[in-house]
């Protein structure tokens, strides 16, 4: 374990995690595997010292925001290194917006530049004018460009190969991460240099035990920092290597990754594995270079652990992280994976379930999860009141609801704001999923209150593995169900069977838009 007192003063991420291995004799050594190139630790290096040059042309200073809106790819990776190696902060969003989205992250992140590829750049035009933003646009692969935005390859191409580093400070800000938004707007909280530094080495090398031989190939995109971390730190903590591209993850580009790159570590989401297990072609598909998959950002029930394991025969470790905490902190192990919990606290990180008062409660019991850990962010950026609830020092009220069995294993039992009180006792909306899950019809499902006659009830939205079951009969068998294995008052007083459950760009069933859309 390495805890804060340990992290060199002056501490640069970029540096550690980058440059580094080009000064340690790693510089031949694959770093990025985009496509049939092969990128090399010393060229990655080179291009992020080129970025950093035209950045600072830019009018980029230590401490300044860029804002990412790139696609997966070399360009992504360098230019995120190349931020934080300024001094400066970097934030990332999703490459799938609609205008008015950017048009929010402009505004609340104030960027002095946003860095955009062929997908983003007419949208984050159109919401710039929307909001006056007057920073640069910096484009990757864009060939009409208007007065004022620059060119990227163009400058990068003119930009000195020498070093651009700022002598930072462990405590200096560095990065935002985004909450996931699945029931409001997503708040970006602030981390400094250290905080990577300890997740690398209390997560990736005490839980994970990335080492240099692996070839990590990432699910989710990189703006998602469960997914960057994965993918485009914690392996150059050792001078490994990772997998990018650019296109949409759907599971025949993964399939066809792994054919490929022949992957160790496979960074994974729920959603995912699922579509991956009942691919029609699945049992087609070679694993066996899979040493071990990871898994998170929502729950991992154990029904499909038992069919991922079952169908390829690599272990996952489900985990919990939060961008409150900067990655995961709760997981389980290599080898003692208890499947349906997310396992137990890793190195650095303490975890106690709590009363609504603020008071630990006995195992067993359901409370809300506070988590004690020196990666704690600062604060959330423009919300002074969410940061004071939130944060207590090291210790971060999740906002999660769990309970803790007796051998210390964690179970996830939903959010603390989607706990619904049902004839006067509290329902938690993540355990009848998992009951749901449990049956063999039901692919996806999510439980939401709603108000009949001004009391609240839970609703069922069910998608289906055999879509044409769906009706009146199948509806009252799964609340037979649902009456058969749990108290009797928490089955859902109506079942509504959707196509496909909405989901944040992260993987997380988006909540908000379910309630909007049926």
């Amino acid at each position: 374990m390495v805890t804060y007192e340990e992290v060199p003063e002056h501490f640069n991420v970029a540096h550690y995690f980058l440059h580094r291995n080009v000064e340690e004799g790693r510089g031949d050594r694959v770093a990025l595997h985009v496509g049939e190139q092969a990128v090399t630790y010393r060229e990655l290096s080179q291009l992020a010292y080129r970025i950093g040059h035209v950045l600072r042309a830019l009018g980029v200073a230590p401490e300044d925001r860029v804002l990412l809106a790139l696609a997966d790819g070399v360009e992504f990776v360098a230019t995120w290194y190349a931020v934080v190696g300024l001094g400066a902060v970097s934030a990332e969003v999703y490459t799938y917006l609609h205008a008015h989205d950017y048009a929010y992250y402009l505004d609340y992140v104030r960027p002095q530049v946003v860095v955009t590829d062929a997908v983003t750049h007419g949208k984050v035009r159109e919401a710039a004018h929307t909001v006056g933003f007057r920073g640069k646009l910096l484009a990757v692969g864009v060939p009409e460009l208007l007065p004022g935005e620059e060119d990227f390859h163009r400058l990068v191409a003119q930009a000195p190969s020498e070093p651009a580093l700022a002598d930072t400070r462990k405590d200096d800000f560095a990065l935002w991460k985004f909450t996931t938004g699945t029931t409001g707007r997503p708040k970006a909280v602030v981390h400094c240099h250290y905080a990577p530094y300890l997740s690398f080495w209390n997560y990736a090398q005490e839980v994970i035990r990335y080492t240099p031989e692996d070839v990590v190939l990432p699910v989710p995109k990189l703006f998602f920092g469960y997914a960057r971390d994965c993918a485009a730190l914690f392996p150059f903590g050792v001078g490994a290597s990772a997998v990018v591209f650019p296109e949409r993850s759907t599971p025949e580009r993964i399939f066809q990754l792994i054919r490929h790159h022949r992957p160790t570590l496979l960074i994974q989401v729920p959603t995912m594995m699922r579509q991956m297990v009942e691919h029609p072609e699945a049992e087609c598909y070679d694993l066996s270079c899979v040493r071990l998959a990871t898994s998170a950002g929502e729950a991992l029930p154990a029904e499909l652990y038992h069919r991922w394991k079952q169908k390829f025969g690599v272990e996952v470790v489900d985990g919990i992280g939060s961008s409150e905490l900067y990655h995961i902190y709760i997981s389980n192990r290599p080898g003692q994976v208890r499947p349906g919990s997310v396992g137990r606290p890793c190195p650095g990180y303490r975890a106690e379930v709590r009363d609504p008062d603020g008071r630990p409660l006995p195992r067993g019991e359901t409370g809300e999860l506070w988590v004690w850990g020196e990666t704690a962010a600062l604060l959330y950026w423009r919300d002074r009141g969410k940061s004071v609830r939130t944060f207590h020092g090291n210790w971060v009220r999740t906002g999660d609801l769990f309970r803790e069995d007796e051998d210390g294993f964690l179970w996830y039992q939903g959010r603390a704001d989607d706990l619904m009180k049902v004839g006067g006792v509290w329902v938690a909306p993540a355990e009848v999923e998992q009951c749901l899950l449990s049956h063999p019809l039901v692919a996806e499902c999510a439980v939401l209150p709603t108000v009949r006659e001004g009391l609240v009830v839970p609703v069922a939205y069910v998608t289906l593995r055999e879509p044409h079951r769906a009706g009146p009969e199948l509806a009252r068998a799964l609340q037979d169900h649902v009456r058969g294995n749990l108290s009797p008052h928490k089955y859902p007083r109506e079942v509504r069977f959707v196509d496909s459950l909405p989901r944040t760009p992260s993987g997380k069933v988006d909540r908000r838009q379910l309630r909007e859309d049926v």
